[in-house]
C-alpha cells in the first residue's frame, strides 16, 4: 500500500535523522539562549525581553537552515554511499515514494527541532517574565521557511552526485530567495536598461520567496500578522515544496545506480 510504503520511509528518515542532531542542537541552542538572558539581563525593563526574543528566533532560523541543508543534501548522498539505495530500491518501492517518503521525514525532523528550540525559548521568556504565545506564530513561518528549504536541498540532492555542489546551491538559491523581492522591483533602483530590469525581475519570481515567510521582526515589536498572511504564505511555501519534490522525482527516476 503506498501510504504505508511513504510511512515506513518517512519514518526510517526520521529517526535516522533525528538521533543525536536534534539533542545537541537543542542543547546548544539553549545555552546560547541562556547566555543572552544573561547578558540582556542589566537592559532597561521591556529591552531585555526583546532581546532574548530576537536572538533567540534567530537562532531558531539559524540552526533550522545548518540542519536543512546539511540533513536535505545528506540523506540521499548517504544512502547511495552506504549502497544501500541498491537494497532499497530492490523492493517493491517506487522510486516517487522513496523521495516523498524521505522529503517527508526530512520535514518530521525540522519541525520536532523547532518545536523543541521554541518551548525552550518559551520556557527562558516565561523564567524572565516576558513570555509571549504570538512567538508561535513566527516560528511557524519559520519552520515552513525551513520545510521549503528542505525541498529546495533534497532536489539538489538529486540533480547534482556531488554533496559539496549541492550544498554550495541550496544555499545560494537560500541566499537569493531572500532578496526575491528586491529582485523583482530592480527596475524601479536607478536607470536600469529594461532588458536586465526583466531579466532580475523573472529571477525574482523563479526563486523560491523566502524573505515573505520572515515576520520575526513584527512578532518581537508586538505589531499584528494577519492570518491570512500567514496562510498564504504557508500555501505558497507547500506549493513550490510540491513542485521541487515533483522535479526530484522525475531527476531521481532516470539517475541509476551502480
Amino acid at each position: 500500500m503506498t501510504v504505508r510504503r511513504i510511512s515506513l520511509v518517512a519514518w526510517h528518515t526520521f529517526v535516522e535523522s533525528a538521533q543525536a542532531r536534534i539533542v545537541y542542537g537543542v542543547a546548544i541552542f539553549v545555552l546560547l539562549l541562556v547566555v543572552t538572558a544573561l547578558v540582556a539581563g542589566p537592559l532597561s525593563a521591556g529591552e531585555d525581553v526583546k532581546i532574548v526574543k530576537d536572538v533567540g528566533l534567530a537562532l531558531v532560523e539559524f540552526a533550522g537552515v545548518l540542519m536543512a541543508v546539511i540533513m536535505g543534501v545528506g540523506v540521499i548522498a548517504r544512502e547511495t554511499d552506504r549502497r544501500s539505495i541498491l537494497s532499497l530500491l530492490a523492493k517493491p518501492l517506487p522510486r516517487w515514494e522513496f523521495i516523498v517518503g524521505t522529503y517527508a521525514g526530512l520535514v518530521m525532523t525540522i519541525v520536532a527541532s523547532v518545536a523543541m528550540m521554541g518551548t525552550a525559548l518559551l520556557a527562558v521568556l516565561a523564567f524572565t517574565g516576558g513570555a509571549d504565545l504570538r512567538l508561535t506564530v513566527a516560528l511557524s513561518m519559520i519552520a515552513g521557511e525551513l520545510a521549503l528549504l528542505v525541498a529546495v536541498a533534497v532536489f539538489f540532492s538529486v540533480f547534482s552526485s556531488s554533496a559539496l555542489v549541492s550544498v554550495v546551491l541550496t544555499v545560494g538559491v537560500f541566499v537569493a530567495g531572500q532578496l526575491s523581492a528586491d529582485l523583482r522591483s530592480f527596475g524601479s533602483i536607478g536607470d536600469v536598461p529594461a532588458w536586465a530590469a526583466s531579466a532580475m525581475a523573472l529571477v525574482g519570481w523563479v526563486l523560491p520567496d523566502f524573505s515573505g515567510f520572515d515576520v520575526k521582526a513584527q512578532v518581537v515589536h508586538g505589531e499584528p500578522v494577519g492570518r491570512e498572511t500567514v496562510t498564504l504564505t504557508l500555501a505558497y511555501g507547500a506549493l513550490y515544496a510540491t513542485g521541487l519534490i515533483a522535479g526530484a522525482v522525475a531527476l531521481f527516476s532516470r539517475r541509476e545506480f551502480r
